[in-house]
């Protein structure tokens, strides 16, 4: 199977058929879903329903146990974890993050400005969550893929989070994970619910 190309402007970077991933035994699936540039894609569901496990699948991280998920030739991708690592004494600053990322080939939103010349390990959760969430945006990765950003984002900060995906938007494809709706809804091109139960359906 070869990944298609629509018109000029729209090129699908990644294609799900049927995938069901797990680990030990299959946790989600079967699933099928594409992501072309340009687009923001949400998988939704409640906690427990096997969205990280579809992020891991993709990055070669969970067991593929059925289907397929094939990558646009020279695919580039970035991967935001649900708990970043964040150690006691971190003595790096946000730049030293970025860089050693490759979170620093765009230019960072006003909302990290004040605290990317601090410590790390000086950040609030919120503010650490950003800049992690910025690590993997600010990258020239051809897409990235976002595993519950929202964590420790107080409501402020998730709105600015909404307008700097809006921001990136056509410079790649995003896949992002979360349970909340209304987050999906406003930072979204599309959102596809999770269904736990799909499995030998």
């Amino acid at each position: 199977m070869t990944i298609a190309v629509g018109s000029p402007l729209t090129v699908e970077l990644l294609r799900v058929e049927g995938l069901v991933a797990g680990y030990a035994r299959p946790v989600i699936g079967p699933l099928s879903f594409s992501v072309s540039r340009g687009e923001v894609l949400g998988l939704w569901g409640g906690n427990g329903t096997g969205k990280s496990t579809v992020l891991n699948a993709i990055a070669r991280g969970a067991r593929i146990l059925g289907g397929t998920v094939e990558r646009a030739p020279g695919l580039t991708l970035a991967y935001q974890e649900q708990q970043p690592v964040r150690l006691p004494v971190m003595p790096l600053t946000g730049y030293d993050l970025l860089r050693t990322a490759g979170g620093d080939h765009a230019k960072p939103p006003e909302a990290l400005a004040a605290i990317l010349p601090r410590r790390i390990d000086t950040l609030s959760g919120g503010q650490y969550q950003l800049l992690c969430v910025w690590a993997a945006l600010g990258s020239a990765m051809d897409l990235v893929l976002l595993d519950e950003p929202t964590n420790n984002l107080d409501p402020t900060t998730e709105s600015r989070l909404v307008e700097i995906l809006a921001e990136q938007r056509g410079r790649r494809a995003v896949l992002l994970v979360s349970h909340e709706r209304r987050f999906l809804d406003a930072a979204c091109s599309r959102v596809l619910a999770v269904d736990p139960w799909s499995l030998g359906s």
